[in-house]
Order: structure tokens, then C-alpha cells, then sequence
């Protein structure tokens, strides 16, 4: 696709790619197919429901972050519900005993204190703990499951071994948008620290972070980690949650240039912004790619690229065009299906964009516009 294929959208847009939907889905498909695994989609990643008919035939189902996520899961796209969080409320735990097949818990502490409450299910619910092996991979520290000082998950030295009546499996997450030479590596941290409580376990769930999609991931490589584990403590039920890798490469934001400033250098301000559209943009921080742009300085003209709140810090970044930008030129942001939709915020009030999808014909449908009455109905 191009940026002229969105001319006739009203910005700022997201637009998804059903046609790199169903090629990621085929392709995690294929490792389910070759290994036995589970796959899950995490919707903290995408959850673009509408779109949830074009996965539903290969993945087998959700995994939430807490009672919201986990209904949307059940109403929307069924199959198994699987629920892992840093801390439940009563609340919480009674609207989760309705929807969930698994429940992980992030404590020893938490996994007692709803006990009681599960066992008066009237639904047969699966319980887990997750475990942390103390071996990060991830690139940013602040993206590190399992760096120093983490909340998120149970050190061997904290785990309460007297606990685990009840647990049928165990949930890991270590890796971040990474191959599978990194979560070969975890793997070996994990057998070191819990491999002598693994065979006592129904299933493991080794988490997301697989950026298994990605061109030039080593899928060989981990399914050969993965039916190897099988075979190694007799796991049945193994299962990933990888978000990103779902959407990967499946969607763009399309934003107008609205005015062209100059202070010291060339600035565009467009109809979007790294702040409210593009958080992480800001907090990882990294630079979305640009359809016919480069680095500043890679062609003749370089821009710095701001949004449209009044934040002094919502800059998305400079870049360099062949040619001048121009007030009302469309500017396409790559890889935007996962993450960012989901993250979204109505800051300042500015316009929120629309979600589109591509078809595989080249029709452009719009899923949903958003409007004052959706901004209005969010606040008090």
C-alpha cells in the first residue's frame, strides 16, 4: 500500500491491513500446528474486536489483563479466556469467576486469598502462578518483566512451595519483541530455578514477547524449544500469548499536515499526536517508520514532526523528505496496529482518529468514528 491508496480518508485514521492479519494469523497457525502449542491472542496488544472473525479459526482465544478485557474475550471472540494480572480485587475475581478458564495470579499471597472464591465456581476454572526466573532479556529496562526490582511475577526465594495445592500451571513472561534465541536462553533460566516443579504441572504458559512474525524469526528454532519441553516433563498444554506479533506490520495512521512552522528548523504540525495517538512513542521512546521518509538528513529536506496537543513535548520526530512538506499532505505512519490503538487516550480533546480496515480487494471500511459525544461520555 501507498500513501495515495488513503486519499479518501478522513484524518487522523487507523487503518488495518486484513491481508497482514490473516498472514500473521496463518503463520502462528503453522507453529500451532507444528508443535501442539496454544496460542493465544493478547488483547492488551490488539483488540479491535470486529476484526476478531479473521482469528478465531486459528488461535485459541484470549488472554486478558483483568475483568474487562476477559468479558470482551468471551463475548467477542470465545474459545478459552486466560487471565493473568499484578493484583485482583473482590470485585475483580467475582466478575472474573463468570468468564475465565485460567486465572494466574502474581503472588503466593493473592493465589490464597481467592481460593476460597474459586472453589465455589460454578465453572471449572484453571489456576496458575506466575514465576519469575530473574533473567531479563528485554532491550529497555522499563520493558523488562523480569528486571531488578520487578512487581511482576514470584521469585523462587518468595515462592511458598505449600502453596501450590490447587496450581496447574505455571505462566513465565520474559521476553520483548524478541527471537527465539532469547527465549531459548530464558528457557534454560527457567528449568534452572523451577524445572524440579514443572513435572507436577498441567501446562506452562511462556507468555508474549515472541515476535514471532517478524521476517527472519528463527520459527524452527523455537518450535524445536518447544516440542523439546513437551517431551522433557510430558507437558500436554503449552501456550503463547503473543500481542504484537498478531499485528505486526498489519496497520498504519494516516495524519494531514495542518500548518508548517520554522523555528530554527522546518516543523510540520499534523492532525495527530505522539502523546494521544502514539504513546509510546513518547514512553518507550521509539520513531515509527514513515512511508517515502528517512533520517534526518537522508534526503534534502528535514522535518521535525509535532502533534496537535498543546504538550511542548509531544513530538513524534524529524525526519527527511525528498521534497518540501506541504499543508494538507498525508503522512503514513508504519506499523501502528498493535499497541497503539489500544492505547490511545482523548488528551486535549483532540480529534480521536478513526479505525479502519483495508480489505484484501483494496476496499477501505470504516470500523468506527469517534466523536464529542465519546469524549463528553468519558469524563464526569
Amino acid at each position: 500500500m501507498t500513501a495515495a491508496d488513503y486519499s479518501s480518508v478522513a484524518t487522523p485514521c487507523f487503518v488495518l491491513d486484513e491481508a497482514a492479519l490473516c498472514r500473521n494469523i496463518e503463520i502462528l497457525g503453522s507453529v500451532q500446528q507444528r508443535t501442539g502449542c496454544r496460542i493465544l491472542l493478547a488483547l492488551k496488544a490488539f483488540s479491535v474486536y470486529k476484526l476478531f472473525p479473521l482469528m478465531r479459526h486459528r488461535l485459541n482465544g484470549v488472554c486478558a489483563s483483568g475483568p474487562w478485557e476477559a468479558r470482551l474475550g468471551r463475548e467477542e471472540f470465545g474459545h478459552e479466556i486466560h487471565v493473568e494480572a499484578p493484583a485482583y480485587s473482590e470485585r475483580d475475581m467475582a466478575e472474573l469467576v463468570g468468564c475465565a478458564d485460567h486465572i494466574v495470579f502474581n503472588s503466593c499471597s493473592q493465589w490464597q486469598r481467592f481460593k476460597p472464591m474459586i472453589a465455589k465456581a460454578v465453572r471449572p476454572i484453571s489456576c496458575g502462578l506466575r514465576l519469575n526466573p530473574q533473567h531479563s532479556e528485554a532491550p529497555v529496562e522499563k520493558y523488562s518483566p523480569c528486571g531488578r526490582w520487578s512487581r511482576l511475577g514470584i521469585t523462587r526465594a518468595e515462592l511458598d512451595e505449600r502453596t501450590l495445592e490447587g496450581i496447574t500451571g505455571f505462566h513465565f513472561h520474559v521476553l520483548c519483541e524478541q527471537d527465539a534465541d532469547a527465549f531459548g536462553r530464558s528457557l534454560a533460566a527457567i528449568e534452572r530455578l523451577f524445572g524440579d516443579l514443572i513435572p507436577g504441572m498441567r501446562w506452562v504458559n511462556f507468555g508474549g514477547g515472541h515476535q514471532i512474525t517478524r521476517k527472519g524469526y528463527n520459527i524452527g528454532q523455537l518450535c524445536k524449544l518447544l516440542t523439546d519441553f513437551s517431551e522433557r516433563y510430558d507437558i500436554r498444554d503449552i501456550y503463547l500469548e503473543p500481542g504484537e506479533a498478531v499485528a505486526l506490520d498489519a496497520g498504519v495512521l494516516v495524519a494531514t499536515v495542518r500548518d508548517i512552522v520554522r523555528n530554527e528548523m522546518d516543523i510540520a504540525i499534523l492532525d495527530t499526536s505522539a502523546s494521544a495517538h502514539m504513546p509510546d512513542v513518547l514512553d518507550m521512546p521509539y520513531r515509527p517508520t514513515i512511508e517515502g521518509a528517512g533520517e534526518p538528513g537522508e534526503f534534502p529536506h528535514t522535518f521535525r514532526l509535532g502533534g496537535n496537543t498543546c504538550l511542548a513535548g509531544d513530538i513524534i520526530g524529524d525526519y527527511s523528505f525528498p521534497a518540501p512538506l506541504e499543508v494538507g499532505q498525508r503522512i503514513v505512519f508504519g506499523d501502528m496496529a498493535h499497541y497503539s490503538i489500544v492505547k490511545t487516550t482523548m488528551f486535549n480533546g483532540v480529534k480521536h482518529p478513526a479505525i479502519a480496515v483495508q480489505r484484501r480487494n483494496g476496499a477501505i471500511d470504516i470500523l468506527r468514528e469517534f466523536t464529542y459525544e465519546d469524549y463528553k461520555a468519558r469524563m464526569a
